[in-house]
């Protein structure tokens, strides 16, 4: 089959398209994925595509399928229990999918013992969905020890990014020069360095924006919003938190 992922590198990329494309469905487009699952309907999947899209839709009727299927009827749930369990439940089986279809090119294409760790290596370096959706996104202690340098260039990008929009959207505030040294770990720990909606890991040049209820912390691009935006924004709320507001 063309395009079909064929070397470690293919299937990680392949597996990171699902991925941002899943994620996508259960934040910034939430409000469209809730209303798809209509409990009326049929058993319904979430289906994360490679090109970073995502589509809710009846089941393959081939048996057996081409690549592992999704979890089935997660429509069936929707309305049995509060939303953010029920998004929570659809990132836990996300996930799982995920690896599945990973593992399923892994086996297809005879990756050997070298390959499947590295793969596995891979994926691990990225947040769960599950992690995104809930925004316990931690990352290791030892990460950020290996990339000193960067930590420093971020921080210091985190707080020229505040002086520009000069808002109180952005939270982030310089520590005090004797101090920025010593609690630049704890801070970037403290804040997280990947953005609560794609998952990606912080860029320096890149505008980030957190949200006031939930505290995490987003790429400008992934909530459509900029920094003359922010600027007339007093107290940002996320898709995420917004949706639940407007439904209680």
């Amino acid at each position: 089959m063309e395009g079909v992922p064929k070397t470690v590198e293919d299937v990680f990329n392949d597996f990171r398209g699902r991925r941002s494309g899943l994620i996508k469905a259960l934040t910034t487009d939430v409000d469209n994925f809730y209303q798809q699952c209509d409990p009326e309907k049929e058993n319904l999947c979430l289906y994360g595509l490679p090109n970073e899209t995502w589509e809710v839709n009846l089941p393959v009727e081939e048996v057996p399928p081409e690549i592992p299927e999704p979890v089935l009827g997660i429509n069936f749930a929707r309305d049995g229990m509060q939303e953010k369990d029920w998004i929570s439940l659809v990132a836990v089986h996300s996930d799982s999918w995920l690896l599945a279809v990973a593992f399923y090119f892994g086996a297809r294409f005879a990756f050997g013992k070298n390959e499947r760790k590295r793969l596995f290596r891979m994926i691990s370096e990225l947040p769960t969905i599950f992690e995104v959706v809930t925004g316990n996104v931690k990352q290791p202690k030892d990460q950020y020890a290996n990339h000193n340098s960067s930590s420093k260039s971020k921080s210091s990008a985190k707080v020229s990014r505040q002086s520009e929009s000069e808002s109180k959207v952005v939270k982030m505030s310089p520590p005090p020069k004797d101090q920025e040294e010593s609690g630049e770990d704890e801070e970037d720990e403290e804040q997280g360095a990947t953005c609560g909606a794609c998952g990606e890991s912080y860029g320096a040049d890149e505008f980030w924006i957190c949200c006031d209820v939930c505290e995490r912390w987003f790429h400008g691009k992934c909530v459509k919003i900029t920094p003359v935006k922010a600027e007339h924004i007093k107290q940002y709320k996320c898709p995420s938190c917004s949706s639940k507001r407007a439904r209680v």
